[in-house]
């Protein structure tokens, strides 16, 4: 049995495509079983209905945080899902909400945390004048970008990057690692390098 998972997205999608097309694998120890937005045009709810995936979205305008989490923690609950993914998801979670995945849910982030948490990461970067970047995938806890990091990778920052160029480039690696950084964590192993 494939362990079932949930993504949260609020716009393209494209780390929920990459784990949708991992989790055909043969291999894969997980499935997509749910995409969730707070966006109801979203993108990326495109991407998973044309995939057969089942999609819930609802606009958070006008709702206290609890209260839109707790929307989104039925829906999760009634499709059965076992561990939750953040993808491009644009919303800090409620205590509560954090609480009750506890363990079972991840967010991917362009730096190599703990650098640079929030936005702007690769502008931040260089402006910083660093040597590299990357993304990492961490466990998702009450604090922004703070939970305990299950894997990184990084790209070096090369002359003439411009934020664009960096980020493209750190996409590319985070399309990589997101889906072996959930598989790891479902199978209760490290990730492999």
């Amino acid at each position: 049995m494939k362990a079932r998972v949930g993504i949260l997205i609020s716009g393209r999608g494209s780390n929920m495509a990459s784990l949708v097309e991992a989790s055909r694998a043969p291999d894969s120890p997980y499935e997509v079983v749910l995409v969730v937005s707070n966006v109801p045009d979203a993108p990326g709810l495109a991407f998973a209905a044309a995939n057969g995936i089942p999609t819930f979205a609802a606009s958070h305008r006008g709702m206290k945080r609890a209260e839109f989490d707790r929307l989104v923690d039925g829906a999760l609950r009634d499709a059965d899902v076992e561990y939750v993914a953040l993808a491009g998801y644009m919303r800090l979670l409620s205590p509560e909400f954090v609480a009750g995945w506890a363990g079972r849910m991840v967010n991917i982030h362009p730096s190599l945390l703990p650098l640079y948490k929030g936005l702007d990461t690769h502008q931040r970067a260089l402006d910083a004048g660093d040597a590299r970047h990357g993304c990492s995938v961490h466990i998702v806890t009450e604090a922004l970008d703070d939970g305990p990091i299950l894997a990184q990778a990084e790209v070096p920052i090369l002359p003439g990057d411009d934020a664009a160029a960096l980020a493209t480039r750190v996409l590319i690696e985070e399309h990589r690692l997101y889906p072996a950084a959930l598989a790891a964590l479902v199978r209760g192993q490290p990730l492999p390098s």
